[in-house]
């Protein structure tokens, strides 16, 4: 028994239909309708790590004071090991993403402290990624290297989000 032209038609309908309904309902099962975040991401090579970032005023201008804080924290979640972190090599790539709404505010990202920084991007505006950058010259010689991310307003110089990862130092 073959099945009419109208009748596979509509069963074909129902089909793209049916799918488009299934597909709808696992979008609205991932989505949860939760705000998108407001991670940085860290990539290595060809391995990549997110994260929240450390101070963070819900969208309003950090206070100087709680940059100092979460500068102070940062430093003491690094030699606990707690910040999000991946393994580097001299021959691997370096390259950090941030989120659409801080890049076009403003955002810089560095390696090192006080007179040892290497950027990794400076004075980025609209971009969300610094590009990929050799990770030897970005390397420091302790075990880790601290990598700090920070959304600034280019014009008031106002800090909206500040990340921090490390990059455990591995030898080639």
């Amino acid at each position: 028994m073959s099945l009419s032209t109208s009748v596979t038609a509509g069963l074909a309908a129902a089909a793209v239909v049916g799918a488009g309904l299934v597909g709808f309902g696992v979008f609205q099962a991932v989505d949860n309708g939760k705000p998108p975040t407001n991670e940085a991401t860290l990539v290595v090579g060809t391995s990549s790590v997110r994260a929240e970032p450390t101070c963070y005023n819900g969208g309003k201008a950090i206070a100087e004071a709680d940059l100092a804080k979460c500068a102070q924290q940062a430093a003491k979640d690094s030699e606990d090991k707690k910040l999000a972190n991946l393994d580097v090599r001299a021959s691997d790539r370096v390259g950090v993403g941030v989120p659409k709404d801080l890049a076009d505010k403003g955002w810089y990202a560095f390696t090192g402290q006080g007179q040892n920084r290497t950027p990794i991007i400076a004075g980025a505006s609209g971009t969300t990624y610094s590009l990929s950058q050799a990770a030897a010259g970005l390397m420091s010689s302790d075990e880790r290297t601290m990598v700090t991310v920070a959304a600034v307003d280019k014009d008031t110089n106002e800090y909206y989000a500040v990340w921090f990862f490390n990059m455990n130092n591995q030898k080639s």
